[in-house]
Parts: C-alpha cells; structure tokens; sequence
C-alpha cells in the first residue's frame, strides 16, 4: 500500500493554518492554542501514535510550524458528533440528590464514549439523569465523572450532578480522602495474609493496551495497593484490595507484578489456566467457571466520601454481582471434594 493510499484511509479531525504573521512555533504548542480543552500531554502523546500531520506528512511534538503550514489532526475513524445525547438507561441507583449520583455499575457498562462506544455509556445515562451535569477537567466527553471503573468491572461509583459536587469530589480524590475497597478473585494461593504492593504504574513499553509495573521509579506515576485474604481455595484466592491510590488497571496491574493475576482477565493473562492440576475434570470445572463469570473477577465492593454540600460522610457498599458469586460457591464446593491443599503446595 502506498503512503497516499494510506492517507486516504485516515479522516481529518482538525485543521488549522498557520497565520502568516505568526512566528515559528513547535507543533504541540500550536495546536494547544486551537485545542483549548486537549492538554498539551495528550497532542503530544496524538504525535507519538502519528496523528499529528504538517503539510500531509506525519510529524514529532518538536517539529517547528512555519507560516502557512497546514496542520491537521488525523484518525482512522471518521469524525463523530461530540455532543452527549442523553439516552435512559437501566441503571442500579444507590442514590441521588442535586448534587452527587451513586450507582452500582454491572459489568459491560462502558462509562464514558470513546473508540468503538459513542453511545449506551454511563455518562449518556448520567446525562438523561441530570440535565446540566458538570464537564470538569475531562472534556465534554466525560461529564459528571470523577473517577470511573473498568468495562468489566462492577460496583460502586459516584457522579457528579453540580458544579459544587465536581469540584468537592474531585478534589477528595485527588486527595485520596476516598475510601474505596475491591474484591478480586485471583490466580494462585497468595502466601501473606494481608500485604502492600508498592510500585509505579505507567504504559506498559511492550503492549500499549496495558499498564506495568515500574519498580524503579523509572515510567508511570506512585501507586499503593494494601491487600487482605478472605478466602483461600488453593488454585485461586479470595482477596479485598484497598486503594491509596487511583492508576488506570492499578489493581490489575499490581497483583499481576506480584504473581496473581485477576481470573479471567484476558488483558493480564488471566484468563488460561495457571495453577491447578493436569486432570481433564479439572480443565473442564474452569471453562466451566470462566464461562460463568465471562470477565475479570473484580468488584468495587466499597465507597466512601464526604457528600460536596452536607459535609456529611457517605459509605455504600454493594454485593459481589451473580457471576463471580457463582464461580467462588463453584470453588467452595470444587475444594471441598477434591485434595487442593496438597496439589495446590509449591
């Protein structure tokens, strides 16, 4: 395929020219004076993935724009309607007030729209709630959000419905005054009966679509996971997970650095066979389970914070859904009749 051919299959998202009095100027700081509600960071990271064009050829964030250069923001997906419409959804309502909405999320609830989810995500069903929900620091596409969770995983989260809730709960996230605790089902028999995994959080340099664990310090931003065994079944654990801090996949990526990966995480590797036996019954219990619970096994059981106007503190706590409750009642009694201590020792 040639290069105009590949041209031709990307869309043009924005294009500006650059004036002719205008001074030579680096790209991303260019685009960053149209672009008012993209930060600088992200025009950057579009340059690395080369959606940043000058003059029809893909350029670096430094690259210096001259008068009368055009430049253009490109995708391999045709411009779409920004614009939230709101959209009545099925949702589990905790609570809600003027100011703030609590929910217990299922699995498959997208948030926020993005690549291949324009419509049917939380904040369409957010925005048939609240007609004026608050934008925030994240763009018009992420209204009333002040933290979110994963696709596949449930439990509680809380919205913003006024400008006086974004700014009261973001800031307490920001501040890590939350309170919010997890139950994970994971791969192996974790050996500490509670314990804290320390580790900076960044893209992972191999696989964009994951996040891993920095040690050193040397990618990513601090993130702290504390961790507390509830249950033990030998070739799986039962574990709470407390947050100190908010990193994208955190959980995920923390307890896979540590050797235990959430079951059925098919992003962390979880979702084949690492512990157990070589017998066919057992090969067969986990399809068994993993169709069951067709997602990683991750639960935000717990969430706490101070309501933005009463100064009132606020815990919700919601049930482990249907299908990881199904898979560990498989496991309790799986590990009933069968010798797991034994096989599951290393």
């Amino acid at each position: 395929m040639s290069d105009q051919e590949e041209q031709d299959e990307l869309y043009i998202h924005h294009r500006f020219v650059a004036d002719s009095g205008q001074g030579v100027l680096r790209v991303d700081k260019f685009l960053s004076n149209f672009l008012h509600d993209t930060s600088r960071t992200r025009i950057q990271k579009a340059a690395e993935a080369g959606a940043i064009h000058v003059n029809k050829k893909a350029v670096k964030s430094n690259f210096k724009v001259k008068p009368g250069d055009t430049v253009e923001v490109v995708l391999n997906e045709p411009p779409r309607d920004s614009s939230i419409i709101p959209q009545e959804l099925d949702l589990n309502i905790l609570y809600r007030d003027e100011h703030v909405i609590v929910i217990n999320k299922p699995p498959g609830l997208v948030c926020h729209p993005g690549h291949g989810n324009f419509e049917g995500t939380l904040v369409h069903g957010l925005a048939y709630l609240s007609e004026n929900l608050p934008i925030g620091k994240q763009g018009e596409e992420r209204p009333g959000l002040v933290h979110r969770l994963d696709k596949n995983t449930s439990g509680v989260m809380v919205a913003a419905a006024s400008e006086i809730g974004m700014a009261h709960l973001a800031k307490q996230f920001f501040d890590r005054t939350t309170t919010r605790e997890y139950v994970a089902l994971v791969w192996g028999n974790v050996k500490e009966e509670e314990g804290t995994i320390e580790g900076h959080i960044g893209r992972s340099l191999k696989d964009r679509l994951q996040m891993a664990v920095f040690p050193d310090g040397s990618e990513g931003k601090h993130a702290v996971t504390h961790y507390k065994v509830l249950q033990r079944f030998g070739y799986v654990t039962l574990i709470s997970c407390k947050l100190e801090t908010g990193r994208t996949h955190q959980i995920r990526a923390h307890l896979r650095y540590i050797g235990h990966p959430l079951f059925n995480d098919e992003r962390y590797g979880g979702d084949k066979i690492l512990k157990g036996t070589a017998f066919s019954k057992y090969k067969q219990f986990i399809t068994n389970c993993f169709k069951a619970c067709p997602r990683h096994a991750l639960h935000a059981k717990k969430l706490g914070f101070i309501h933005p106007a009463s100064g009132e503190p606020m815990l919700f706590e919601t049930v482990i859904p249907e299908d990881m409750a199904s898979v560990i009642r498989k496991f309790e009694n799986y590990t009933t009749t069968s010798n797991w201590q034994k096989d599951s020792e290393e």
